[in-house]
């Protein structure tokens, strides 16, 4: 029976759904003073045609769908329906729809989970790495690579501002080639929480037999809801999946530098005393560290002992 394993961390939150030791779906939070989906909160139109609103805690918001009859200026309330998403270089405010509701608080990730119906097992760095025996480090390594081996090929996934792609890499018959990779690519989608806009480039299949065979086998292994359109001649085909918060590869890249600080953390925090403390990172991610001593204060508290990190040499 598939479980929710659930990891209070250091700097983030951890939680991968599990059947058979393998990871489902996977889910990274970080701490934020953004709202979640599902909050209420108050909020100001600065700019009604844009339907730009700047919310209660000072962060910028936008209206999903316009509403008649608000001015600029205006006072109200709303739910957010999508959070922000990081992207290089800058982030991508939260939407949000008017609502009569009183404020709250989004649900974060473990009341999410917990709320899913499925058992949570609560994990501890005392106790055997159940997370790592399912293939946690394998799983951000797909994030971080776009690299997902499949039996039949590679997966290559990429994120760009306007859709996540996959491309198929693999040997003839590109006909059943392409049915194995559609079911990779479902299977992808949920494990790494992947919504809004996402083509396939699919091998070229002349049959239309051969197409629609793919679009079945794709239906047949991505949960509802999602629309898509019909793989076309070229083998192209887009779906469409609702985005309420970044994906987990959107996540990592957005900060690759805080990814891997974060990941050390978690491995050192489950050494064994007295376990090595001089611990190596990149450049990038030993500046990360150092102006977030809170971080590195919580793993000596957690662990026992006080961990030292330095940077890599060139």
């Amino acid at each position: 029976m598939a479980e929710w394993l659930y990891e209070e961390g250091i700097g983030e939150n951890r939680a991968a759904l599990v059947d058979d030791n393998r990871i489902l779906i996977a889910e990274i939070e970080l701490p934020s003073g953004s709202p979640r989906v599902g909050a209420v909160v108050r909020a100001r139109l600065v700019d009604a045609r844009a339907g730009a609103l700047l919310l209660d805690g000072g962060e910028e918001a936008a209206l999903a769908k316009p509403v008649a009859g608000l001015s600029q200026g205006a006072a109200l309330m709303v739910e957010i329906v999508r959070e922000a998403m990081p992207e290089r270089g800058r982030v991508k405010p939260a939407k949000a729809v008017v609502t009569d509701a009183d404020p709250r608080a989004g649900p974060d990730l473990l009341a999410r989970i917990e709320a899913s119906g499925s058992p949570v097992r609560r994990l501890h760095a005392h106790e055997p790495d159940l997370l790592e025996a399912a293939g946690w480090s394998e799983l951000l390594e797909e994030a971080r690579t776009g690299d997902i081996v499949f039996p039949d090929g590679m997966l290559r996934l990429s994120v760009t501002p306007a859709m996540t792609l996959f491309d198929i890499d693999g040997d003839p018959p590109l006909g059943s080639l392409a049915v194995a990779a559609a079911r990779a690519v479902a299977q992808a989608i949920v494990r790494h929480g992947i919504g809004g806009s996402t083509g396939i480039d699919f091998p070229t299949l002349a049959s239309r037999v051969e197409r629609q065979a793919v679009a079945a086998a794709l239906d047949a292994a991505l949960p509802q809801p999602f629309e898509r359109t019909a793989v076309n001649g070229f083998g192209f085909l887009q779906i469409v999946r609702p985005r309420l918060r970044p994906s987990l590869p959107e996540l990592l890249l957005a900060d690759r530098a805080g990814a891997e600080a974060r990941a050390a953390l978690r491995a050192a925090e489950r050494l064994s005393p007295p376990g090595p403390h001089h611990h190596i990172l990149s450049g990038r991610a030993h500046r990360w560290l150092a102006a977030r001593p809170e971080l590195t204060d919580a793993l000596a508290r957690r662990s026992g002992q006080r961990h030292e990190f330095a940077p890599a040499q060139d």
